[in-house]
């Protein structure tokens, strides 16, 4: 029997990421802000799968945050089989006009947050030689993203770490998984303002985008996209090729408010 450990496991993806692990009979780990939330599912899921749920209520932006959540399993005795940092947000807006308070504690949680909780649990999955990471990512992190440029950069940072480290691990049975999604039907969107923009005119299933992450963990991919519509895939191909300053203006246009 696995367990997993999942940050932001209350709501969107880390919620359903929980409960499809939970329906294969794993015990989980759930770590957010939340107490009400998290112990709603925690009383869901052990009640219909007969499975053990801990929590963790932390906010991951807080000083030493990672250390405590590292802590608290080590204090339970439970080993983590697979690591999931799902927790992050985003903010619309010029950078020079957001609150930067905001800003700040986005590039503590994207980045901050995730790194240090993964180099915590990373040298255990080592010393057994086993162990899956999943992070969560977005397509946002393959192009600037104006009116949304920390978010963005944020992401940029997740999956370059993502992919480096799964590489310095190759030669073990640790796998590292980097999730890309676009945009997906959760709490995101109205928290960061995305919900009033082109770009989230079309939403994917949570659920799905969730099914699609945890498939490619346990397969041990090392990128997986998804919840995109086709002209968003088409576009994604040809990043490489389209003038910057016409795709930033692209970018620009899709995030503005209406």
């Amino acid at each position: 029997m696995k367990t997993a450990l999942i940050t932001g496991g209350s709501t969107g993806i880390g919620k359903k990421l929980a409960q499809i692990h939970a329906e294969k009979g794993g015990n989980l780990v759930l770590v957010a802000r939340s107490e009400d939330a998290l112990k709603a599912i925690k009383k869901e899921l052990e009640t219909k799968y007969n499975i053990k749920v801990f929590l963790i209520v932390q906010d991951l932006v807080k000083p030493n945050a990672a250390q405590d959540v590292y802590d608290a399993v080590k204090r339970e005795h439970i080993t983590i089989d697979y690591l999931i940092n799902n927790a992050g947000f985003g903010g619309i807006g010029k950078f020079h006009e957001r609150e930067w308070q905001e800003d700040h504690d986005m590039i503590l949680l994207n980045i901050l947050a995730l790194t240090a909780l993964t180099r915590l649990f990373l040298p255990d999955f080592v010393a057994r030689d086993e162990g899956r990471v999943l992070n969560v990512s977005s397509t946002a992190s393959l192009m600037a993203g104006p009116l949304q440029a920390v978010y963005f950069a944020t992401k940029a940072y997740v999956t370059s770490f993502s992919n480096a480290i799964a590489e310095e691990l190759h030669d073990t049975n640790i796998t590292v998984t980097n999730l890309m999604p676009g945009a997906t039907e959760t709490n995101f969107g109205k928290v960061s303002g995305m919900n009033k923009t082109e770009l989230f005119k079309s939403t994917a299933s949570a659920r799905n985008v969730a099914e699609d992450a945890y498939n490619g963990m346990i397969a041990g991919k090392l990128d997986v996209m998804s919840g995109l519509t086709f002209s968003q895939k088409t576009m994604l191909t040809m990043i490489p090729v389209i003038p910057k300053k016409f795709l930033l203006s692209k970018v620009r246009k899709m995030q503005e408010v209406d």
